[in-house]
């Protein structure tokens, strides 16, 4: 592959960014038609409670109110289906809790949907949803995972008494246990991975446009992919051929998986829209983001090695109960278990068992946030890691060293899962990363933070995930009139730089400068098929494909041109926009080739298509360094260092980019982040003043580099990376605060998010031991 001055592997600016910060973005609260209308969701204040509505007729005569539903007028509706229902391990199936488009009589989380109110204004219809009577009847709630599964608890559903969703294992129960019995160390965490609110910029929101000849919606979504919600609310809740609805997606302001997943307000306004025959449209505010939308991770698990005298690794067995929330999101039962099948991470053990349990409780649905279990299974894996090192007195890099599988142990296949890693040298990168933390220092900024009355811990974690499985893509790359091309993709950016990267992806063959070269995601209308975004798929898989249809398009576009320049197509070549004569300074521009009586849309068009044979497999090893002020228990991040294997650099820039916001995502679940239900099912933290954030002042500036091991199943090598920095971050900051407790305190036992409160209380506990 030759090297493009605007082609794969250079360090190039987003081209997008001078458009958005100069107010050019186009966001789903941006588009607003004539004679639009205005909607707002009434949900229940209730965990659990059925209700009655008493009054409808009052808010209905109000001024400017043009439509209010309930679930009673839109029973010809189907559910919003989860996609993603787990069985049990013994074949049989649990409860499958669809999500009402408004809820029946009985709600089941704060923030249920119970009426859709229309206005030609949003205050009047706020005004009026105020004004619906509704009588509610509590009823008892399950809200903590561990007393949802006992015997006797409020059941969220009548027909799964125990609100266990699913219960299914991997691996040998019987033989890990016999390995257990005989091994000469076993150590044992019982962990828990906080619930997250995911938090992006811009909140959801949906215009509804009906046209009555055609029978058709044109709806306008903030979303992470247009096809698939497509086929989503047309086939299983309107009911009507996918052909009936477009779907467009413009800039959207943030996504992180949360923004995949079709939503109760998308075909409520598709309704009220054929109903009132105006566009209808629905902005979330920030108070429907916290109570409404899919929320991420929260995990209890009990994680046990067995180990030889030596360290080395002989089981490992995992029990997980993962909260999936009233109702079954999209892809939510499938979340723990997914994070399950990465448990063998980096290491060589050689049997593993894993139990995976999907509880319901009243709370709100959750389903996948950056990493989608990936990051829950990282964290458990290397606080147990970590865990095992301090207690065989073993250093952490040594216990992980011992266990490595190693680089000719690939391809891998691991015990549970039915993973094969591909490629991955975890020694190199955890040894580079050290060196770059400067860990052989760390004992002089240790004895440095003492004399100041502060205690200081290091952490490490390496950590390998899966990226860019599944369905390819097919891609459209089209010449336009001006010489430059049209790149026609059904992935979504939301944020991650698309325009810049596909761009680049097509530069490499068609050798044109990024601002000749567009790219058009997002709509049903122009993009035929996709799958979106998600699981760090875009550049591994919708990338490729974009590369694959710019060759096709550059083969082409010689063979147009060799009659023209009267030479063979194997002496042409594509330089700066043009085909020439290899060696001559003969050439036609892309601009004077379109106007060729051959260019028909089939010779200008490069068409390419790449779906993965195996999955991805992008790994890495991240160092925190952290000081605590006892006084307060506030802790800093006071350095951190990356080293990671994406197998291919695109666009060095966009990548330290992706790994950057991982990171602070993962500082902040580490340290700040908790959501907080209380005993009646209330999230008592439902606002931005209650609910901490990560700020610039909460982390350090990065040491980010890669030590690259091409991937064998991607034809560039790549692996993908938009999550990556979610999944390292956690255990290396928390295995940094336990670091820093145990030196000090002897404390080993500590939950994200270490919040300067958890923190305080456990060295002031520990210290009253101590004491006593």
């Amino acid at each position: 592959m030759t090297v493009k001055k605007f082609g794969i592997g250079q360090p190039l600016r987003r081209v997008e960014d001078q458009r958005l910060l100069t107010g050019g973005g186009r966001y789903a609260d941006d588009v607003t038609p004539e004679r639009c209308l205005h909607a707002v969701v009434l949900r229940s204040p209730h965990a659990h409670a059925s209700f009655t509505f008493t009054d409808l007729d009052t808010a209905r005569a109000m001024k400017g109110v043009k439509l209010i539903l309930t679930a009673a007028d839109i029973t010809h509706l189907g559910d919003v289906p989860c996609l993603a229902p787990l069985p049990n391990g013994d074949g049989t199936q649990g409860h499958v809790a669809h999500i009402p488009v408004l809820a029946k009589g009985v709600a089941k989380h704060v923030g249920d949907a119970v009426a859709f109110v229309v206005a030609d204004t949003q205050q009047r219809a706020r005004d009026a949803a105020e004004a619906i009577g509704i009588d509610y009847s509590p009823l008892p709630a399950a809200v903590e995972m561990k007393k949802a599964i006992k015997k006797g608890a409020p059941a969220v559903w009548a027909q799964q008494k125990d609100n266990v969703a699913y219960d299914t294992s991997m691996g040998d129960k019987a033989k890990v246990d016999a390995i257990f019995k005989a091994a000469d160390r076993v150590v044992k965490v019982d962990i828990e991975n906080n619930r997250l609110i995911t938090n992006y910029m811009e909140t959801r929101g949906c215009l509804a446009e009906y046209d009555a000849p055609s029978k058709g919606w044109k709806l306008t979504i903030s979303s992470q992919g247009v096809h698939g919600l497509r086929d989503t609310i047309a086939n299983a809740i309107l009911k009507v051929k996918p052909a009936k609805l477009q779907v467009v997606t413009n800039d959207v302001g943030g996504g992180f998986g949360t923004k995949s997943f079709a939503y109760r307000e998308y075909p409520l306004c598709a309704e009220a829209a054929k109903r009132t025959k105006r566009p209808v449209k629905w902005i979330a505010d920030r108070a429907d983001h916290f109570i409404s939308d899919a929320q991420g991770r929260d995990n209890l698990a009990v994680a046990e090695v067995a180990m030889d005298k030596a360290g080395k690794f002989l089981a490992m067995r995992f029990d997980i109960l993962g909260n999936l929330g009233a109702y079954l999101s999209q892809f939510g039962p499938y979340i723990p278990y997914l994070g399950a099948t990465m448990m063998t991470g980096v290491y060589r053990t050689p049997e593993i068992y894993v139990r995976v349990r999907g509880v319901y409780t009243n709370t709100v649905p959750v389903d996948a946030y950056r990493g989608a279990g990936r990051p829950e299974a990282a964290y458990l894996l290397e606080r147990l890691v970590d865990r095992a090192a301090r207690e065989t007195g073993m250093k952490p890099d040594a216990i992980r060293r011992k266990n490595f599988i190693s680089p000719k142990a690939m391809p891998y296949t691991t015990p549970i899962g039915g993973r094969t890693y591909d490629t991955g040298d975890f020694d190199q990168h955890m040894t580079r990363a050290m060196e770059s933390a400067d860990w052989a220092g760390f004992k002089e900024r240790l004895r440095t933070a003492r004399k100041t009355g502060m205690i200081r811990g290091i952490g490490l974690a390496t950590y390998i995930e899966c990226t860019a499985w599944g369905d390819g893509e097919d891609v459209e790359v089209r010449l336009d009139a001006d010489g430059g091309v049209t790149v026609f993709s059904g992935t979504q950016s939301n944020g991650q730089g698309h325009a810049t990267a596909y761009a680049q992806f097509a530069a490499t063959h068609l050798d044109l400068p990024l601002e000749k070269i567009r790219v058009v995601q997002g709509d049903t209308a122009q993009v035929k098929t996709g799958h979106g975004t998600g699981g760090s798929r875009s550049i591994p898989v919708g990338g490729v494909s974009v590369y694959l249809a710019s060759e096709n398009l550059a083969e082409k576009l010689k063979e147009l041109a060799s009659q023209k320049l009267e030479a063979s197509v194997a002496d042409l070549e594509i330089a700066d926009g043009a085909v020439r004569v290899a060696g001559t300074d003969k050439r036609i521009t892309f601009a004077d080739l379109a106007k060729l009586p051959g260019a028909t849309p089939e010779a200008t068009t490069g068409l390419g298509d790449f779906t993965p044979p195996n999955a991805t497999y992008p790994n890495g090893t991240h160092i925190a360094e952290v000081e605590i002020d006892p006084d307060t228990g506030v802790t800093k991040i006071v350095r951190y260092s990356i080293c990671d294997d994406f197998g291919l650099a695109v666009n060095p820039i966009l990548l330290a980019g992706q790994v950057h916001g991982g990171v602070v995502q993962g500082v902040g679940q580490a340290l700040l982040e908790k959501t907080v239900y209380d005993s009646d099912g209330q999230l008592v933290t439902a606002s931005f003043m209650d609910y901490c954030m990560p700020r610039a002042d909460d982390v350090p500036f990065f040491h980010f580099e890669t030590k690259n091991v091409p991937s064998t199943t991607n034809p560039l090598g790549i692996k993908g990376a938009g999550e990556a920095g979610s999944i390292g971050s956690c255990p290396a900051v928390m295995n940094a605060v336990v670091d820093a407790l145990d030196r000090a305190y002897g404390i080993r036992d500590i939950d994200m998010p270490a919040t300067p409160d958890r923190v305080f209380a456990a060295i002031r506990g520990a210290s009253k031991k101590a004491a006593a």
